[in-house]
């Protein structure tokens, strides 16, 4: 298609790029109207986004030495303590120098990640420090490892470690007759199992996805195929064996931010970012497409709002950011 806008009812941009909504605008520039970070007036968005908006808000309230709530309840806190705050600073984001975002990101290297394997655990070893290793699930360390290179530590050894993890302990087990053995899968069924927990597998994909092409080695490039094939195996939403049913319901309801759950924009949006462009993609596109009102705009359907630090948009109206997230999957798409 020539024109990818050809799909849509209306074009939102105009609204996308109002100045109330920072972190939206920035998005908008670059990545619907491909504009270059060296301009001014994507310099300027950039530095709006820590001078007014969601991102003052949530930094206000950080404790100085780089936590929300409490030190020990960065994950369990959901969604006001530190992990979740740094998925939703990278989903809007801050600035990378920041002093308090660098000390949020240290203090979630230092607290959630395990020092053997370098996944990312729910609870903190209080005698070592780290993350616990009974505590490290696939969801987080994706999410984690996907924040912390939005944050400026892709080039970091402890986040390139936890690439390792994702690429060595990742699985993308469709109903296998023999769940796995060993550590991590003993744990968690529900992670791992005989078919992986959808949820996990997603955050890896979107955390190996956020790694530039020409920074990828092989097993990344090997576990990111893997998975690619997972998602569209399932055509995104459906159940693989029976592809007449959807697997959940609530991955029909876009929303933002998605924290551990998925949806099947984020997913469309991972695989179009990845450059996959499958018919096994089809009804994915087709839903995004019949979502949108005559405005050209999509609502925010799915929401945490009220156990956020500060809520995010408001449920049933115009989302600029499900809208900026359907926009770019069908850029990708159509292009």
């Amino acid at each position: 298609m020539s024109d990818w806008k050809s799909v849509l009812k209306a074009d939102p941009t105009k609204w996308l790029l109002e100045e109330k909504n920072p972190s939206v605008r920035y998005f908008t520039l670059i990545d619907i109207l491909g504009k270059s970070t060296d301009t001014s007036e994507v310099k300027e968005a950039k530095k709006a986004i820590m001078g007014s908006g969601l991102v003052p808000r949530i930094l206000s309230k950080v404790n100085d030495e780089g936590y929300w709530e409490t030190p020990t309840s960065f994950y369990t806190a959901k969604y006001k303590g530190t992990s979740w705050q740094l998925i939703i600073l990278a989903e809007l984001g801050a600035d990378a120098t920041d002093n308090r975002v660098r000390k949020a990101c240290e203090f979630v290297l230092e607290n959630s990640q395990h020092h053997e394997s370098h996944g990312f655990s729910m609870a903190k070893v209080e005698k070592t420090g780290g993350g616990r290793q009974s505590g490290v699930i696939p969801c987080l360390t994706g999410n984690m490892v996907w924040s912390l290179i939005r944050l400026g530590y892709a080039e970091d050894p402890r986040v390139q470690d936890g690439i390792n993890w994702i690429t060595t302990y990742q699985r993308f087990d469709d109903g296998v007759e023999t769940a796995p053995k060993g550590w991590p899968y003993d744990r968690y069924e529900m992670c791992w199992g005989k078919h992986t927990c959808h949820m996990g597998a997603v955050k890896a994909l979107k955390a190996l996805a956020e790694i530039p092409a020409d920074k990828r080695d092989r097993k990344t490039e090997a576990t990111i195929k893997n998975g690619a094939e997972y998602m569209l195996k399932h055509h995104i939403f459906k159940r693989s064996h029976d592809l007449s049913k959807v697997s959940r319901p609530g991955w029909l309801h876009f929303g933002f931010p998605l924290m551990y759950q998925d949806d099947a924009l984020e997913v469309l949006g991972i695989l179009t970012k990845l450059g996959y462009r499958d018919e096994r993609m089809q009804e994915a596109v087709d839903l995004v497409i019949s979502k949108q009102n005559s405005l050209g705009r999509w609502k925010l359907e799915s929401t945490f709002n009220g156990r956020f630090q500060t809520n995010i948009e408001r449920k049933g109206e115009d989302s600029k950011w499900v809208t900026l997230n359907a926009l770019k999957a069908l850029k990708r798409y159509y292009r």
